[in-house]
């Protein structure tokens, strides 16, 4: 739970970075891998981080651009990863016009109400989770996965 807001600043910078490398190491052909028939694919996952993104922001009180839930997966990696890095940065820009007192006050979460630090701290942790899925669909679509937390394997070489 994040109690600072330049505390959750440092983190979703970080975190939006990451995401975003993985974002832009799909590729248009790749958006249909999954781990196996009928399970999530890379596109789905993309899409749904940033509409994840999107709703844990409004839940936030935060004014951001949000995709509908009928919105479907665009056909474009790029147009993916450009979407989610306008999200990311107004975020980032509406999190900074928060003060600390407002990271304690409760708005309605997934279960009922949280603090709404708590529900930031969910939304990178949400994201972290599917980035993590992502990078394992990379390597299955035998493209490159970026270090995002440390060096991979394919930068070592």
């Amino acid at each position: 739970m994040y109690r600072h807001v330049d505390d959750f600043l440092s983190e979703w910078t970080v975190a939006a970075e990451g995401t975003a490398k993985v974002l832009k190491a799909m590729s248009d052909e790749s958006l249909s891998q999954s781990i196996v028939e009928g399970h999530n694919s890379l596109g789905w996952l993309g899409w749904h981080l940033v509409g994840a993104a999107g709703y844990f922001s409004y839940l936030a009180g935060l004014k951001v651009p949000m995709i509908r839930q009928e919105d479907p997966i665009p056909a474009s990696a790029g147009e993916i990863a450009a979407t989610y890095e306008k999200t990311a940065t107004s975020i980032k820009e509406e999190a900074a016009k928060l003060s600390n007192e407002e990271l304690l006050e409760e708005v309605r979460g997934f279960k009922g109400p949280i603090t709404r630090g708590a529900l930031l701290r969910a939304l990178i942790d949400h994201q972290t989770h599917h980035r993590g899925q992502m990078t394992v669909l990379l390597r299955q679509a035998g493209l490159p996965v970026p270090g995002v937390l440390g060096p991979t394997k394919e930068m070592q070489k």
